[in-house]
């Protein structure tokens, strides 16, 4: 649990990750790219997708599930969403074609919501159609609260479609459990997580017991309709409670955690014999990314300013 000060440094850094001023100072400094760079590699594979499949074939190789995804939010225009569909499409091909066990995950906002829903909606069914043809599965990200409503809106309209299409679902938001209902007449697989944006308390739980006893409540309705479910979190805490009340050992859960994010955790989990998933991200637009890691766990910090300090050496993570 976050004491006041780490909650204070999970806050600034959220509000870091959004401000594009300081995003495009750090993009366009030749001294700060590769410096925050070096630390972003610690949780992405890299900014090709030829880096993230390599890794990808590594983890593999030692026993895990994997989750891919190509960053990016927000885009603004029809092109440039257009252009990042062809990458994910490019992505299922090269995954399948690599024989790995992946999902390829993406955020709508990447592929259009914000310019137009009915935009996005088609290019999530022609990644959708791409996927099924090659035995492969898409998730959606969940994003801000205020996306909420246009993400579920087309998530139920894609997987009335296709069965390989599932939904993230954020534990802290207050209106998730009413969503979580929805969510349990579609075939779609649910990655339950806490959230990870910052929102008001009129819309979200902090990080606290609360919030941890919201996202078992969901977990134990997901579990007793025997939905699929990916038990998306680092918490320690959460994960000895899972494995008390047996759920690991079911066919139809497993457990994901973030590339670089507790390795050490992954890898017990891993050798116990649980299906574990790493979830592996690649592409230039790492910036966000890397804020939301170091403001999940303020300690990261001192590990993104070691990595700093010694920019271009190769990270080897204990997988």
């Amino acid at each position: 649990m976050y004491d006041n000060e780490q909650l204070v440094a999970a806050d600034v850094l959220k509000t870091i990750a959004r401000n594009k001023e300081i995003k495009r100072y750090v993009q366009e400094s030749a001294d700060l790219y590769p410096l925050l760079l070096a630390a972003a590699k610690r949780f992405v594979s890299g900014e090709t997708r030829e880096e993230a499949l390599q890794m990808a074939d590594f983890l593999y190789g030692k026993g895990y599930a994997l989750s891919l995804e190509y960053i990016g939010e927000n885009t603004a225009t029809e092109e440039e969403c257009w252009l990042a569909k062809e990458e994910f499409a490019a992505l299922i091909r090269d995954t399948a074609a690599s024989g790995l066990e992946a999902e390829i995950c993406f955020d709508l906002s990447h592929l259009g919501l914000l310019i137009n829903p009915d935009f996005a909606f088609q290019q999530v069914m022609e990644l959708a159609h791409e996927a099924n043809s090659h035995n492969l599965t898409l998730m959606i990200s969940m994003e801000e609260s205020e996306k909420t409503t246009g993400i579920l809106n087309i998530y139920e309209k894609t997987a009335e479609l296709y069965a390989n299409v599932g939904i993230t679902i954020q534990a802290n938001l207050h209106r998730s459990m009413d969503d979580l209902e929805r969510l349990l007449s579609l075939p779609g697989k649910v990655r339950l997580v806490k959230g990870a944006y910052k929102e008001a308390p009129s819309i979200a739980l902090e990080r606290s017991e609360e919030l941890n006893q919201r996202y078992l409540d969901m977990l134990d309705r997901l579990v007793q309709s025997r939905h699929p479910v990916s038990i998306a979190t680092h918490d320690e805490k959460l994960i000895a409670a899972v494995e008390e009340r047996g759920y690991v050992s079911l066919p139809f859960v497993e457990v994901e955690m973030l590339y670089g994010v507790r390795p050490d955790l992954s890898r017990k989990l891993r050798e116990q014999g649980v299906k574990t998933r790493v979830y592996l991200t690649y592409g230039t637009e790492w910036y966000l990314y890397l804020c939301h890691r170091l403001a999940e766990h303020p300690p990261n910090v001192y590990l993104a300013i070691a990595d700093m300090s010694s920019a271009g050496r190769l990270i080897v993570h204990p997988y």
